[in-house]
């Protein structure tokens, strides 16, 4: 199954990577793409994980899942900044 989550842009390469990563290591998962441009995370899972397990985790790492009224185009960039 796949689990779409809207976020915040994140202009950080590093972050990114991060986030995926830590994504890779729960059971279940099986493979997560970030678009940037779009502000949106895409997991591919099985029913080991819900959703809100994901959402969850990505909210530990500065991704909160935003409204999907939220205009994101006015979206500024991601809570969790570069930590290089």
């Amino acid at each position: 199954m796949y689990s779409s989550f809207s976020i915040s842009k994140s202009e950080c390469k590093t972050c990114n990577n991060q986030v995926l990563k830590t994504l890779g290591t729960l059971q279940g998962v099986f493979g997560a793409e970030m678009d940037r441009i779009e502000g949106k995370i895409i997991v591919s899972h099985t029913d080991e994980v819900s959703r809100e397990k994901i959402a969850e985790v990505l909210l530990t790492l500065g991704f909160p899942e935003m409204n999907i009224e939220e205009d994101v185009e006015s979206d500024g960039p991601s809570v969790w900044g570069c930590a290089l």
